[in-house]
């Protein structure tokens, strides 16, 4: 990896290398980033590292193309001049971006936005951003050829592909939100550095966001549940879902370590995801949780001890069984099955579908049982803010408008309070307004 560091430059970061060429003679390279230089040293600092480690100093890189040895990972970038030639660097893509700025593709430029950021969000942010842009929105504008000039010049097909999605696809307007949040991160950044004079994202108009109403399982429904879901493999994740309100990545990352027997509580701290990445799927594990509440800790109750100290000797049992098959991965997690293998949150999702169908249960999924936990605690008197701590909820606003619907017992008993202000039984017709 060759050395170099940042400088500033009229304004915008510029990546200097410092390299020796075949002959031994030490050289430099000035690289811009395009970056502006307010607000974006790390994204210059990651663009630096990453351009170190791919660059291949000029003469290594010829003799390399001679012997055939090479994938053409140089990158090569220019400073943009009057006539509007520049050349961004291509990170991780096939996709060209260089020449004239009315020549870059709309499709080329998110892939390379994409690969840009990869490096600068969680794994599985990216893995979101990569499924929306390369599997629905790349999809619908490749056979266009829109360039990002056209895109700049007429919002009106970033417009088109929102009702294409709403009229045709039939998707959510909430789905279309995080699609639009995609497009304009994109187009932001090539309004930040430069290749755009104004965002086109900001003059669309964007869909209203629906209110997401849960289904939910009453008492009566869960008590039914938990006898069809007992001595299933997803037995305890159910109980955990519906009890403790745990999403599906904190009961799958939950550990022994986060268990205390003595003072009897039990420690959210963990997670295990499973993301789709580059087209594979990939298990992705956290000590942090999804935000500073998350992080909380529950009474571990008598019911679930004795769960948990049963499970304990199980495991301990099946690995003296299986010997040197036993899998020694995730000894420090829970939910692991009879060979010691960790449980995959695809897995949970998909077995508790099959399971419903096939005893004719009411559909829901299965972060509905976190929603039902809630609307137990909130039918049985608990507080929106006890709720909010219990779910680990980092707003509570989240915890309101979510929630609060679920039980409308309360709502009733209000509306018993003030219906003696009505007319009566006898009245015939109630009053007519004044003209």
């Amino acid at each position: 990896m060759v050395a170099g560091h940042l400088r500033k430059q009229n304004g915008i970061y510029q990546m200097i290398l410092s390299f020796y060429d075949s002959n031994g003679k030490r050289r430099t390279k000035s690289i811009s980033t395009h970056l502006p230089v307010k607000g974006n040293k790390r994204k210059a600092e990651e663009m630096l590292q990453i351009t170190r480690q791919e660059f291949i100093p000029p003469d290594d890189y010829e003799k390399a193309e001679e012997e055939k040895q090479t994938e053409d990972k140089q990158l090569p970038v220019s400073e943009p001049d009057n006539a509007g030639e520049f050349s961004i660097p291509v990170l991780y893509t096939e996709a060209t971006i260089s020449g004239k700025k009315d020549e870059i593709l709309f499709c080329d430029f998110l892939l390379y936005w994409l690969h840009l950021i990869r490096n600068s969000i969680a794994e599985s942010t990216y893995s979101g951003y990569q499924n929306v842009i390369e599997r629905h929105i790349i999809p619908y504008f490749q056979p266009k050829n829109y360039t990002l000039a056209d895109i700049e010049k007429n919002p009106i097909y970033i417009q088109e592909y929102y009702t294409y999605e709403l009229k045709e696809r039939k998707v959510s307007t909430n789905t279309v939100i995080h699609r639009h949040a995609n497009i304009r991160s994109a187009l932001e950044y090539a309004f930040q550095v430069g290749l755009i004079l104004s965002n086109p994202a900001d003059r669309v108009i964007r869909p209203k966001k629906n209110n997401f109403v849960s289904a939910i399982y009453h008492s009566e429904e869960l008590m039914n549940l938990f006898k069809i879901f007992h001595g299933d493999p997803l037995e305890l994740a159910v109980l955990l879902g519906s009890y403790y309100g745990l999403r599906r990545s904190e009961i799958v990352g939950l550990k022994w370590e986060a268990i205390d027997f003595v003072q009897k509580t039990i420690t959210i701290r963990h997670t295990v995801t499973q993301a789709m990445v580059d087209g594979k799927y990939k298990m992705i594990y956290k000590d942090r949780p999804k935000s500073k509440k998350s992080l909380r800790t529950l009474p571990l109750v008598g019911p679930f001890e004795a769960i948990l100290s049963k499970l304990w000797k199980l495991q301990a049992e099946n690995q003296k069984l299986c010997g040197s098959s036993y899998c020694m991965d995730y000894l420090d997690y829970i939910y692991v099955d009879h060979m010691g293998i960790l449980i995959k949150p695809n897995y949970i999702t998909q077995h508790f579908q099959i399971v419903l169908r096939k005893n004719g249960l009411k559909s829901i999924r299965f972060h509905d049982l976190r929603h039902s936990c809630a609307s137990l605690l909130y039918a049985s008197g608990v507080s929106i803010k006890d709720i909010q701590e219990w779910l680990g909820h980092s707003d509570i606003s989240t915890t309101l408008n979510i929630y609060t619907h679920l039980d409308y017992r309360s709502k009733v008993s209000s509306a018993n309070a003030i219906i003696g202000i009505l007319p009566g039984e006898n009245e015939k017709e109630l009053p007519l307004a004044a003209n």
